[in-house]
């Protein structure tokens, strides 16, 4: 396969971020996607290493004063708990920072000609990270960091942030309430964790939920994807997409009940790309949010990281 240019972007440290034994977002989960992109098909990747954010990027999307909270939080030994499943230890605060820096980074190389698409893989995730609230093993909000750098230093008007987890980006969401440059589309099951998303009439028009139910798998996942979540987008016209790539709604994941497959995450991310080339010239940055079950989540990447890359 000749790919585009497609950047990997990753840091060590993001497997150095100790979520405690037996908790689901684990390094394990990280290192099974790295292996499973050392396939021989993707020799044309170009690896990245993730900086970390700035403050000034990171107050793009969160308070400040709640900025400083977390990052004085972390602990010197031991955990830090935000609640009983987020919580920090001493080298969270690198993986938080090295998480939210790569979206900046890949986005930086998409538009100064150094890549066409991204796909970010960093730890902690970002999607349910509110503007001063930490939830749900997130702390910062990755993609909404990336919005906010995309719109403050290329002066975009319609960046689009497409997720595809199988939870609502709750953070993401609230984040882009009031900010018309923001565009939030997303597919997830409900009801689920955190209880967010349901679609209703006094939604801002940037702001697009579609729900799925318990069982629902690639037929009803492809109606909705298709139906309602790609003709807004293209609508849109965005000029920069941005993915918030969660695997957990695969058939395996012990987090939700969804019957999903890799196929369905490989289907998505082509029709994303579609739109891409119409009206952004390609640009896409995607970055790693939920998947936990192991068996699983290198094969999703990586079907994700090949549509990318075509």
């Amino acid at each position: 396969m000749i790919a585009v240019s497609t950047w990997l972007v990753t840091h060590p440290a993001c497997l150095e971020h100790d979520t405690s034994s037996g908790h689901p977002e684990s390094a394990a989960r990280l290192r099974t996607i790295i292996a499973a992109l050392e396939d021989p098909i993707f020799e044309f990747l170009i690896r990245e290493e993730a900086p970390m954010a700035t403050r000034e990027q990171l107050e793009g999307a969160h308070d400040p004063d709640y900025v400083a909270e977390i990052l004085a939080s972390v602990p010197d030994s031991g955990y830090t708990h935000i609640d009983p499943d987020t919580l920090l230890s001493p080298h969270s605060g690198e993986a938080a920072l090295r998480a939210a820096g790569s979206v900046c980074h890949a986005i930086d190389g998409v538009f100064q000609g150094k890549a066409q698409r991204a796909f970010c893989a960093v730890r902690p995730p970002g999607h349910h990270a509110e503007a001063d609230r930490a939830m749900g093993f997130c702390f910062f909000n990755n993609v909404a960091v990336g919005a906010a750098h995309a719109v403050g230093q290329y002066g975009l008007e319609r960046v689009a942030m497409v997720d595809f987890d199988v939870h609502h980006g709750n953070g993401t969401e609230q984040i882009s309430r009031g900010r018309s440059r923001f565009n939030y589309f997303s597919t997830h099951q409900h009801p689920l964790f955190p209880g967010t998303g349901v679609p209703s009439q006094d939604s801002p028009k940037n702001i697009i939920n579609a729900t799925l139910a318990d069982g629902d798998g690639s037929e009803r996942f492809r109606e909705i994807f298709s139906g309602s979540i790609l003709p807004a987008i293209d609508q849109l016209e965005p000029e920069l997409i941005l993915i918030s790539a969660g695997f957990d709604g695969h058939r395996s994941d012990p987090l939700a009940t969804l019957r999903l497959d890799e196929t369905d995450f490989s289907w998505a991310t082509r029709e994303l790309v579609a739109i891409a080339r119409q009206h952004c010239n390609g640009r896409v940055v995607s970055v790693l949010e939920g998947g936990y079950n192991l068996s699983s989540v290198g094969r999703c990447a990586a079907a994700h990281v090949e549509a990318l890359m075509m």
